[in-house]
């Protein structure tokens, strides 16, 4: 039986870490051919070297997803190394610059808004374009998060950048779907990552009675529905957004 991705090209940003580099060695192990890219580049190189797919040309790029230019570069240099766009796009990058609203400087707003929303929205436009200019079907997928929807103390930047993130996924599935490109989202809960490390105990201990299942999510648990969502098991599944919060 054909691996669900088999001989596809997928991107991942944030590959680095966390459910970005889980995320690739999923669709890595469904048979994609992955390019991982990253704000810290070396640890782009570390997700891809840890992939057991011995023969396949996997590629890991350094990445600022909230600069067009340094997308448009990496764009290019995929271009010319495989002569075609990836067809599976998964938009996990992300960052925290978490404070109270009175105490948040306009710094902190404006980077968690341009890495997770502009830099959301700058990756469909530019990777969208060279499907559609290919001819090619695809699959994009974008990683929000459940305060996108609930709200949570310090992050009045976080939370409407990631409930940005699920509108624009609406819209633009309903833009790219005439070519035949699904756009969808998936909602984690709380998630063991390094984003999450910095998060005190007595509210970890909080988040988790809060929790159906009593626990944190792994980053595989994310990276499977990503998976699903990027393959053709999906493939009547767009402008939605998946909850993966544990209840």
């Amino acid at each position: 039986m054909a691996s669900p991705l088999a001989g596809k090209l997928a991107l991942v940003t944030g590959a680095g870490s966390g459910i970005g580099r889980a995320t690739s060695r999923l669709l890595s192990r469904d048979g994609a051919i992955v390019i991982a890219v990253d704000r810290n580049g070396p640890a782009a190189q570390e997700t891809i070297a840890n992939l057991a797919a011995p023969g396949v040309d996997h590629a890991a790029f350094e990445m600022d997803v909230s600069s067009g230019d340094s997308i448009d570069a990496v764009l290019g240099s995929v271009l010319e190394r495989y002569k075609r766009p990836p067809t599976v796009v998964v938009n996990a990058a992300g960052i925290t610059r978490d404070n109270f609203l009175l105490k948040m400087p306009e710094a902190d707003f404006e980077a968690v808004i341009d890495v997770n929303l502009k830099g959301t929205w700058l990756m469909l436009q530019r990777f969208g374009r060279a499907m559609i200019d290919h001819g090619l079907p695809g699959s994009m997928v974008n990683v929000s998060s459940i305060v996108a929807r609930t709200g949570n103390i310090g992050q009045s930047n976080y939370s409407p950048s990631k409930a940005g993130v699920e509108a624009m996924t609406k819209v633009v599935a309903r833009e790219f779907g005439r070519y035949n490109i699904r756009v969808n989202a998936v909602v984690p809960g709380f998630i063991q990552t390094p984003m999450t490390k910095t998060v005190p105990q007595k509210v970890k201990d909080i988040m988790i009675m809060q929790c159906a299942l009593r626990r944190f999510g792994q980053p595989e648990e994310i990276a499977e529905v990503a998976a699903f969502l990027a393959s053709d098991k999906s493939s009547y599944v767009n402008a939605t957004s998946i909850e993966v919060t544990g209840g």
